[in-house]
């Protein structure tokens, strides 16, 4: 008799998880959040979302109190529950903690000697998005850069106070990206940042990093919080 081929797989299958429904309704709508596609300030009204997405209102509301809770959505009296607009403090001080973070990671980054090949991944995807004109492209690519550059820092507290952050940057950064026109100039402020990694020039390093993240001055914070609904 042959050998079950289930039986030889083995240990390499493994139970499906079934999410929650709330998770992936969640989940949903933390994409459409930070992608920007669901702006600041726009309502969600639970009987909308669940006939659109067919399902019960009760997993529609449990959703929305796990993005409340994100610190994506908040209560307005009255109106019920939208997306927490942005506010040009906000925009100001997410961009200048995220200077201090990257600034840090490049310097641990050049310390020990890392090497840094997995952000050029990024640098093409970022420029093949250029190319394209196609913005979602490019924000996620943008994003990965970033998250990259403070994963090979191998410093564990700062990429969990950088996970915290994430979800107000890529928001940001979509908007932006909305705002500025110019795909290939927010593209091609990488390339240089990863050839002075390379170099080990620390102070070019720091200077390409502080440049580029406090570009906020150029994005103008105040347009991209009057982009609230």
């Amino acid at each position: 008799m042959s050998e079950n081929p289930l039986t030889q797989l083995g240990s390499t299958l493994t139970a499906i998880e079934q999410m929650p429904l709330r998770i992936q309704i969640a989940d949903m709508l933390r994409r459409a959040i930070v992608s920007g596609n669901l702006r600041p300030g726009s309502l969600l009204v639970e009987t909308a979302l669940a006939a659109q997405m067919n399902v019960s209102r009760a997993p529609i509301r449990e959703a929305i109190q796990i993005l409340e809770n994100d610190g994506l959505i908040e209560s307005i009296a009255y109106k019920g529950k939208r997306v927490k607009p942005l506010t040009q403090r906000e925009i100001e001080e997410t961009y200048s903690l995220r200077v201090v973070f990257e600034v840090m990671a490049a310097r641990r980054i050049l310390e020990m000697n890392k090497p840094v090949d997995a952000l050029w991944i990024h640098c093409r995807a970022m420029a093949t998005a250029a190319d394209n004109n196609d913005r979602d492209a490019l924000t996620t690519a943008d994003e990965a850069f970033h998250r990259t550059l403070i994963g090979l820092a191998d410093h564990d507290l700062m990429l969990t106070s950088w996970n915290s952050l994430y979800l107000r940057i890529h928001q940001i950064m979509a908007l932006r990206n909305v705002a500025q026109l110019n795909l290939a100039e927010i593209a091609g402020n990488h390339p240089p940042i990863v050839h002075a990694l390379e170099n080990g020039d620390v102070d070019k390093v720091i200077n390409l990093i502080s440049k580029h993240t406090r570009s906020i001055a150029d994005l103008d914070a105040a347009k991209i919080a009057e982009m609230n609904l």
